[in-house]
């Protein structure tokens, strides 16, 4: 893997993780459009991956930290009615968790052998994910609520629409934000909700991959970097992907604070018309 590749891989990661617009989606479609030899089934890419994902974690955190902050204190220490609220909606994070943390265990190495394969899928994929965020803004419930009155259902009717971003192309931010914009959430809401569900999984799957990074890092050659050290490469392009990932997020933030009525719309004519373009470019080479 060269320098170059390393670096466009994870501006890929930091913008496409957080716009509804699949990161895993792209990170297989680009390398395949390019011709990059990537070995995407060797043991060494996932983990490279989500060590990438760490950065985007960082920069969740970063942004979110006032949120993260007042969970801990409401759940620690804290008490009163304001805590309360927060412990709440804590809980309602984790509890949309559950089902991506279970699925993802039961069916990763599945999904890992097949899709990452199969370049032409993820890009008829993200044409559904784009179709699924069209459907959503016409879709709208009538009635409104904030987060504070999400309910246990509703957080767990939002994680298991996270269980669809196991399919590269599928988006999950973009999921779980139609599943709270389904449930009720307003598109700023729901995007905050989907990224804070975001952070502990991201994190979480760090925890399990890089230590198979260090095992399976002398596996491959990699161009302008030591052979035998995976870890320098990973950590440059994490940051990388945290720098993009945290101007992204702020970008998507400011959209959605801004622009309530049909939100979703431009991301959904981007997936759909990228999703036909690399498609059609698939074909051809």
């Amino acid at each position: 893997m060269t320098l170059l590749q390393v670096i466009v891989l994870a501006l890929i990661q930091g913008v496409t993780e957080l716009f509804p617009i699949s990161s895993l989606g792209h990170a297989v479609i680009i390398p395949d459009i390019l011709n990059w030899n990537l070995e995407q089934q060797a043991d060494w890419f996932l983990p490279f991956l989500v060590v990438m994902h760490l950065g985007t974690a960082v920069a969740l955190l970063i942004y979110f930290w006032r949120d993260w902050w007042t969970f801990f204190l409401a759940v620690v220490f804290l008490k009163g009615e304001r805590a309360r609220e927060e412990r709440r909606l804590f809980w309602r994070v984790v509890a949309a968790t559950i089902p991506a943390v279970i699925v993802g265990a039961l069916l990763e190495k599945l999904f890992k052998e097949w899709f990452f394969t199969h370049a032409a899928v993820a890009c008829l994929l993200l044409i559904v994910n784009g179709v699924i965020l069209f459907a959503a803004e016409r879709m709208r419930r009538p009635e409104q609520k904030s987060l504070d009155a999400l309910t246990w259902l509703d957080a767990l009717v939002i994680g298991v629409w996270q269980c669809l971003a196991l399919f590269p192309g599928i988006s999950r931010s973009g999921v779980t934000m139609v599943g709270g914009f389904r449930a009720g959430l307003d598109h700023q809401d729901a995007a905050r909700f989907s990224f804070l569900t975001a952070t502990p999984i991201i994190l979480g799957a760090t925890v399990l991959e890089a230590p198979k990074l260090l095992k399976h890092g002398a596996g491959a050659a990699h161009a302008g970097f030591d052979p035998h050290n995976m870890l320098h490469m990973a950590v440059f392009a994490g940051i990388i992907a945290g720098v993009a990932a945290f101007i992204s997020l702020w970008a998507i933030m400011r959209w959605f604070k801004t622009h309530e009525f049909k939100a979703f719309d431009p991301f959904a004519y981007y997936c759909i018309g990228a999703g036909a373009l690399f498609f059609v470019v698939d074909l051809l080479t």
